[in-house]
C-alpha cells in the first residue's frame, strides 16, 4: 500500500503560507488579490500578525488575522492576504485540486482578462522572488479600483470582474468535474456507504484503518499569498480515503 494514496477528510487541500512582506503600491504589505468560482476557502491562523481585505457585493471589509482565528470565505470574494508581523496560515481548501486547475482568478486590470494568452502569461506560477512580486503588484492594481469603487457604495466594477473570470475559466470546467467527482464528491457518497453498512451492522470498511503520512511536496514553493509549503495528495483507484 503507498500511504499518502488517500484524500485528506472530505477531500481538501491544505497548504502552509508564510506572507509575503512586500510592499504594494498603497503601502500595505501582503499577497496577490484573487477570487475562487466554485471553492471555499479559509484560512487558520497558526502565528503572528496580520489581515484579510475582502470584496463582495455586500461591500469591503478588512479582518484582523492572529494566532486561532479561522476565516473563510465563499466562491466569488476577492481575497487578499495582509501581513503585518510574522503571520502564518494554513489553508484549508475545499475540492482540493481545481484551484490548481484555474478556480483563482487573480484580479488583473481587464486588459489582461480579456486576454486569454494575456492572462495565462501574466499568472504563470512563478520561480523567482521578482517575478512573484511582479505578479502580485499587476493583481493589486486591478484589485484597488475595485475596492475602491465598493467603498463608494458600487458594486458594479465587481460583478463586471466576476463576469470576466468566469468568461475566462469557462473553457475549463469540464474538465474540473472528473477532479471533483474524485474527490469532495467520492467522499461525500463513500459516507453515506458507510453509514447504510453500519446501519446494517457491516464494519468491513473498518479494515481500511492505519495512519496516513504526507510531507510538502514543495516546502517552499510561491504562492498567491506568500510562501507555500504544498503538499500532493492523491486519490487512489477507488477514490478512497
Amino acid at each position: 500500500m503507498v500511504m499518502n494514496e488517500f484524500p485528506l477528510p472530505g477531500g481538501v487541500g491544505v497548504s502552509h503560507l508564510r506572507a509575503y512582506d512586500w510592499a504594494a503600491e498603497d503601502g500595505v504589505c501582503g499577497g496577490s488579490p484573487h477570487v475562487h468560482l466554485a471553492c471555499t476557502e479559509a484560512y487558520v491562523v497558526t502565528g503572528g500578525r496580520g489581515a484579510v481585505q475582502t470584496l463582495s457585493v455586500g461591500g469591503y471589509a478588512e479582518t484582523p488575522l492572529e494566532a486561532g482565528v479561522i476565516a473563510w470565505f465563499a466562491p466569488g470574494t476577492v481575497h487578499r492576504m495582509v501581513q503585518e508581523d510574522g503571520l502564518r496560515v494554513t489553508v484549508l481548501m475545499q475540492n482540493s485540486g481545481l484551484p490548481e486547475a484555474g478556480d483563482a482568478v487573480f484580479t488583473f486590470p481587464p486588459d489582461v482578462l480579456a486576454d486569454t494568452a494575456a492572462y495565462a502569461e501574466a499568472a504563470a506560477l512563478p520561480k523567482t522572488d521578482h517575478a512573484a512580486r511582479r505578479r502580485r503588484d499587476l493583481a493589486v492594481r486591478g484589485y484597488l479600483p475595485l475596492r475602491d469603487a465598493l467603498r463608494d457604495g458600487d458594486p458594479e466594477p465587481l460583478r463586471t470582474f466576476h463576469r470576466a473570470a468566469v468568461a475566462l475559466v469557462a473553457p475549463k470546467v469540464a474538465e474540473w468535474v472528473p477532479r471533483w467527482r474524485a474527490g469532495a464528491l467520492k467522499a461525500a457518497e463513500l459516507t453515506g456507504a458507510h453509514l447504510e453498512a453500519l446501519a446494517d451492522g457491516d464494519g468491513s470498511h473498518l479494515d481500511r484503518s492505519g495512519v496516513r503520512v504526507a510531507t510538502p511536496s514543495d516546502p517552499d514553493g510561491f504562492g498567491m499569498c506568500g510562501r507555500r509549503a504544498a503538499y500532493d495528495i492523491p486519490l487512489d483507484q477507488e477514490g478512497l480515503p
